[in-house]
């Protein structure tokens, strides 16, 4: 933003299964005259679409590259296995990796679990995305391991889900460019940090008033009510003692 003729703007880029709704609703609250554009991107292509500029920030699945890129994890996702409504796996709570050996398990060219042997028998070619595997789910033709939103992104009435207990995670997280935390990123971050629209992050601060005696109601000092005592002995007009020892007058000798 370096002309002010210039009206400015918020790009938030998003991977599916992430869903930004009340994070864009404060925004409008808070800033209402800089629009906010949402932009879907898949999960393979949203740290380019940042480097690239196409997105100011972005909900993105880790990992991420933090040498181009900052990030801020904000939750784990639950991995379940996506099965026909009268698979025997929905008789079950949940199951482990090891449960789904002698089922087909599809594996979408944009998977996002980060799997050392996926589990299940492999099909005979991989589906090119999430929504195609759920497709041929519902077809019959073999079972879908995802995180838990996207199931829900793709959710069918004769389909369901079961937790997994062993599977990999993902992580969902709110990155930027590196060297481009702009204050409209700082904006950005604060809302979903959770801050107050009169955190010291979010807006200036009115200066303190300087640390001393504080004025009464008339803006004069307070000083010692009449007749109370100041820590000295009584004295009488004269600046003699009022009494002797025991408040008895001396008699002159």
């Amino acid at each position: 933003m370096t002309g002010s003729d210039v009206t400015p703007s918020f790009r938030l880029a998003y991977v599916p299964g992430v869903t930004p709704t009340k994070w864009v609703r404060i925004w409008n609250e808070r800033l209402p005259e800089v629009p906010l554009t949402l932009i879907q991107v898949p999960a393979a292509e949203a740290c380019d679409v940042l480097r690239d500029g196409g997105a100011d920030a972005g909900f993105v699945r880790l990992p991420v590259d933090r040498t181009t890129l900052s990030a801020i994890p904000l939750y784990t996702e639950t991995t379940v296995v996506v099965v026909p409504k009268d698979h025997v796996v929905a008789a079950v709570d949940e199951v482990s990796a090891e449960d789904l050996t002698d089922d087909i398990v599809l594996h979408p060219l944009d998977d996002t679990l980060d799997w050392e042997h996926p589990p299940g028998r492999p099909a005979i070619e991989r589906p090119a995305t999430t929504a195609d595997a759920v497709e041929l789910v519902a077809a019959g033709v073999g079972l879908l391991v995802v995180p838990q939103s996207l199931a829900r992104l793709h959710h069918r009435r004769d389909l369901t889900y079961r937790p997994v207990t062993d599977a990999p995670t993902s992580s969902v997280a709110l990155s930027w460019p590196e060297d481009e935390t702009t204050d409209l990123v700082e904006q950005f971050i604060g809302i979903v940090r959770g801050r107050t629209v009169n955190s010291t992050r979010g807006r200036p601060q009115t200066p303190a008033e300087p640390k001393g005696k504080r004025p009464d109601k008339a803006g004069a000092q307070r000083k010692p009510a009449a007749g109370k005592s100041t820590g000295k002995n009584p004295r009488s007009r004269s600046g003699a003692p009022k009494g002797g020892k025991h408040g008895k007058p001396r008699r002159r000798s």
